[in-house]
C-alpha cells in the first residue's frame, strides 16, 4: 500500500477535495465533540479540520488529543461540509506524538483563554504558538526575506559588519562592554584605571551600535553593500519604542548623493510592504481584526482613521513629500497644537530636536503622507554627515511614518578630509580611533550616501503591534534578559 505523501497545511487548504490519501502533522488547537479536530502546523494562520469517526478509535487515545498536543493524521482529504473552509481531512489513522497535559495547560497561554501582550512576554518560549505571534513572526520572516530580495535585485552586496568594534559609530557612548576581565578583581594600570590592554582583545571593546562605518568602508570597494544583522544600545530606555538589541538593515552606496539616497529609501519600503500585502494576506487579515477589536475599547479621538492594510496602501502608494527641517519648523511653530501648548515639547525655536509628536503631526495631520525631512541643524546630528555650505546644516534626512515617526535615518557622508577630521575634532571623536574611517578619504574619496533602518520598527508597522517587545522573538530590555 501507498504510504501517504506528508504534506503542510498551507498546501491543503488550497488544495482540490479529491480525496487523496495525506498524512499531516500538527498541534491541535481545538477538539469539538470528540469528533472535529482543528489542527495547525505553523504553516498558516488558518487549521484544518479533521473529522474522526470516534466509535473507529480506542477511547483511550483520544483521551491524548488535547489543546497543544503535537499529533499525526492520516485520511482522506475530501469536501468539507462546514462553512469557511474548503476541505477537510477524514481521518483514519492518528498518532500522538507529544502529549499535552490538561491539568497543566490551564495555567499557560495554550489554554483557550485570552491572555494580555504581557502575560505572554512571561511565557516567550510559547507565545508563537498563539495566533497572534504566529502571525506576527511569519510576517517577520518573509519581511526578512523582502529585504534581501530588494538589495539583491538592485546589485547590492551583503556584507556582515562586525558585532564587536572598538569604535562607536553614533558617538553616543552607550554601548555594551565586551570584557574577559574578572569583573570583581580587573587588572589596573599606573594611573588606577582598568587596563584593558591585559583584556581579550588589548583594548577597550564593546556591542556595535551601527555597522555603518565598516559597510562605507566596503561600499568604497563593492560599490554598493547593505548590513542586515543585530546591534546594542546600553540605553535604559524602557518604552514601547526601544530594545537593546535589535536589527538593523544599513545600505551604503558609493557615488549616491543626498537625493539618490531618498530615492532609494522610499523605493525599498515601498518594495518590503508591497511584498508583505502580495505574500501575507490571511496574517494580515487577522492582524487587522484584532486591531479593529481592540479599538472598539479606546475613545473615538484614540482610534486610527484607517485599517492595518489601509495604512500600509497609504505608504505603499503614496508619494512621499519631501521638506527641509527649516520648513517643518515653521510648520510646527504655526501648528494649532504648538500654539495651544498641546504638545509636550513645544517648538519656538530653530535647532530644536524634533520629537515623535512633532514628526506624526507633520505625517498624519498637516501632510497626510509619508514625510522625508532634509537638511538637519549640524549641532544635533553625527559626525559623519556632509557639512552643508551653509555650514549650519549637515546633508541628513528621516523617514516619518504614520503612527511611528522616524522609521529610517540616513544622510549623505562627509566625503572631504579636511572637513570630517575638523568635524571630529570639533565633537571630541579620537582621531587615532578612527584612522581608517579617515584614510578612506584620503585614497579615492567620492560622494556617498546610506541610511538605516530598525527592522523591529518596520515590523511593528507592518503588523500594526503596540509594542516593539511583541515583534522580536525574545525582547532585551532594561532588566530583562529572559530566555
Amino acid at each position: 500500500m501507498k504510504r501517504a505523501q506528508q504534506k503542510e497545511i498551507i498546501e491543503l487548504i488550497q488544495s482540490e477535495p479529491t480525496g487523496a490519501s495525506v498524512s499531516i502533522s500538527g498541534w491541535v488547537k481545538a477538539f469539538r465533540s470528540n469528533r472535529f479536530i482543528a489542527l495547525n502546523d505553523g504553516s498558516t494562520i488558518k487549521n484544518i479540520q479533521c473529522v474522526v469517526d470516534f466509535e473507529n478509535f480506542e477511547e483511550e487515545l483520544l483521551r491524548k488529543v488535547s489543546v497543544g498536543a503535537a499529533i499525526q493524521v492520516e485520511g482522506s482529504l475530501v469536501e468539507s461540509q462546514g462553512q469557511g473552509q474548503n476541505v477537510e481531512i477524514q481521518v483514519s489513522k492518528i498518532e500522538v506524538l507529544g502529549e499535552a497535559n490538561p491539568e497543566e495547560i490551564k495555567l499557560t497561554i495554550l489554554s483557550p483563554k485570552r491572555h494580555t501582550l504581557e502575560k505572554l512576554r512571561e511565557e516567550a518560549h510559547l507565545r508563537v504558538r498563539t495566533n497572534t505571534f504566529g502571525a506576527v513572526m511569519r510576517l517577520r520572516s518573509k519581511l526578512a526575506f523582502a529585504v534581501h530580495e530588494y538589495f539583491q535585485k538592485n546589485g547590492f552586496y551583503y556584507m556582515h559588519a562586525p558585532l564587536i568594534t572598538g569604535s562607536d559609530a553614533e558617538g553616543a557612548g552607550e554601548m555594551f562592554r565586551v570584557t574577559t576581565l574578572d569583573a570583581k578583581n580587573p587588572p589596573l594600570n599606573e594611573e588606577g584605571d582598568v587596563d584593558f590592554q591585559q583584556d581579550f582583545f588589548g583594548k577597550e571593546t564593546n556591542l556595535t551600535v551601527s555597522g555603518q562605518l565598516e559597510a562605507e568602508t566596503y561600499a568604497m570597494g563593492l560599490g554598493k553593500v547593505y548590513t542586515f544583522g543585530p546591534t546594542f544600545r546600553a540605553e535604559n530606555s524602557n518604552t514601547s519604542r526601544h530594545l537593546a538589541e535589535f536589527w538593523m538593515i544599513e545600505p551604503e552606496m558609493a557615488f549616491y548623493d543626498l537625493d539618490d539616497n531618498m530615492d532609494l529609501a522610499e523605493d525599498f519600503i515601498k518594495y518590503v510592504i508591497r511584498f508583505a500585502l502580495d505574500h501575507c494576506q490571511d496574517d494580515l487579515e487577522f492582524l487587522e481584526g484584532r486591531l479593529i477589536q481592540e479599538e472598539k475599547g479606546k475613545p473615538q479621538a484614540e482610534r486610527s482613521e484607517m485599517t492595518l492594510r489601509e495604512k500600509l496602501h497609504f505608504v505603499a502608494d503614496n508619494e512621499f513629500k519631501r521638506i527641509s527641517y527649516t520648513e517643518a519648523i515653521d510648520i510646527l511653530r504655526n501648528s494649532k497644537p504648538n500654539k495651544k501648548k498641546k504638545f509636550k515639547f513645544p517648538i519656538d525655536q530653530w535647532g530644536a530636536d524634533l520629537q515623535s509628536e512633532h514628526e506624526r503631526f507633520l505625517v498624519e495631520k498637516h501632510f497626510k503622507c509619508p514625510v522625508i525631512l532634509f537638511d538637519y541643524p549640524a549641532e544635533i546630528k553625527s559626525f559623519y554627515m556632509r557639512l552643508n555650505d551653509d555650514e549650519k546644516t549637515v546633508r541628513a534626512m528621516d523617514v516619518l511614518f504614520p503612527g511611528i515617526g522616524e522609521i529610517v535615518g540616513g544622510s549623505q557622508r562627509e566625503e572631504r578630509y579636511d572637513v570630517l577630521k575638523q568635524k571630529m575634532k570639533t565633537m571630541d571623536i579620537p582621531e587615532e580611533e578612527l584612522y581608517w574611517y579617515l584614510d578612506l578619504r584620503k585614497y579615492g574619496t567620492c560622494v556617498h550616501s546610506g541610511f538605516g533602518l530598525g527592522f523591529e520598527r518596520l515590523v511593528l508597522f507592518v503588523t500594526g503591534m503596540g509594542n516593539i517587545r511583541d515583534v522580536i522573538p525574545y525582547p532585551r530590555t532594561p532588566g530583562n534578559a529572559e530566555f
